[in-house]
């Protein structure tokens, strides 16, 4: 049986073949129904029971070569059919190239123009907890103003919750960091709004402060000017008296659009003014919460929503294709 077994395993080392017919012959001899390696089975249980070790290993390696040269003959065989269907002259599929999100094109436009007049960027978590996000900007608990937040809780007692606001990376950042202080604060924030063309419970915002000895309304709204011509190539630009409980006093910013089309009286209301941004000096408040000494030190906060802008520079009216993930929307950007 030994002598028979080292016979059918050099036979097995030495076939090879790429026809299919004849690899399938080659395995329904070994390993068919009435294969070799059944019938050598079946004599196995004839050996004397001192001799059965050694044989039952060198049954095992046949089974094994015969399997491993099967597997490699398969392999070779697949390789050469694909070979033989396949032009690899021709030329390849092109790839599609993907684009950065508009509101990403926007966001890095904006941070762009305030990096040259030296504002860094500074980042936070979306989950926050009740002191940065609402408490330490002088919203306190019975505060009226939390109502127009309607928040996304995750959990109470304390409070956590999805950030409504990216003022609480200026929070975060003022606690780290002593004044002077000049950075933008973007990204994704939450509120429990009604989903429509022009609002959305997720939208992106960017904010910007500045703290330092005597800055002054004037800072504020020269600093807001330069960015408006930046962006828009609108110069003119007024400030309306508001009311944020982080800021006093408090302004909106509106931009000159004009009314040179149907789309302008649209978007303006008639009035050729567009609303763009909050604003104001940042509260005493909100300094001594951070520990910084408002005696000492003054500044300004800005915030704007990121998908406000992007509709007014391209003209959309649906808050709501941002998110859609729309490819035939998503490629209009390519060459931006």
């Amino acid at each position: 049986m030994l002598e028979n077994i080292a016979a059918l395993l050099e036979e097995v080392n030495q076939f090879s073949s790429s026809n299919k017919d004849e690899i399938e012959k080659f395995r329904l001899k070994f390993n068919g129904k009435k294969g070799i390696l059944n019938d050598l089975f079946e004599e196995f249980k004839k050996v004397p029971n001192e001799h059965k070790k050694e044989a039952g290993q060198k049954v095992n390696a046949l089974k094994q070569s015969f399997q491993q040269k099967l597997d490699n003959l398969k392999n070779s065989t697949k390789t050469e059919q694909i070979f033989e269907k396949e032009d690899f002259t021709k030329p390849g599929f092109p790839l599609e190239l993907g684009t950065r999100h508009p509101i990403s094109l926007v966001k890095n436009r904006i941070i762009d123009i305030f990096k040259s007049i030296g504002f860094a960027v500074a980042d936070g978590p979306e989950i926050e907890d009740d002191w940065h996000n609402f408490t330490a900007l002088n919203l306190p608990e019975y505060h009226p103003a939390r109502d127009m937040q309607d928040t996304f809780f995750i959990e109470k007692d304390p409070d956590v919750l999805l950030r409504t606001h990216t003022s609480s990376v200026q929070i975060r950042y003022m606690e780290e960091n002593e004044p002077p202080i000049r950075i933008l604060a973007p990204g994704r924030v939450f509120r429990n709004e009604a989903i429509s063309s022009r609002s959305h419970c997720i939208f992106h915002q960017i904010e910007g402060l500045y703290i330092d000895k005597n800055v002054s309304y004037a800072d504020l709204k020269q600093t807001l000017q330069f960015f408006t011509t930046e962006l828009f190539g609108k110069s003119k630009i007024r400030l309306r008296p508001s009311y944020f409980p982080f800021t006093e006093p408090s302004a909106e910013v509106d931009v000159y659009w004009g009314l040179n089309s149907e789309t302008d009286y649209r978007i303006t209301k008639g009035t050729g003014w567009l609303e763009i941004m909050g604003c104001g000096m940042v509260d005493p408040a909100v300094l001594q919460n951070v520990n910084i000494n408002p005696d000492e030190f003054s500044g300004f906060a800005f915030g704007m929503g990121i998908e406000r802008i992007v509709m007014l520079l391209h003209q959309m009216g649906d808050i709501r294709m941002f998110f859609e993930n729309d490819k035939r929307m998503l490629e209009q950007f390519k060459s931006l």
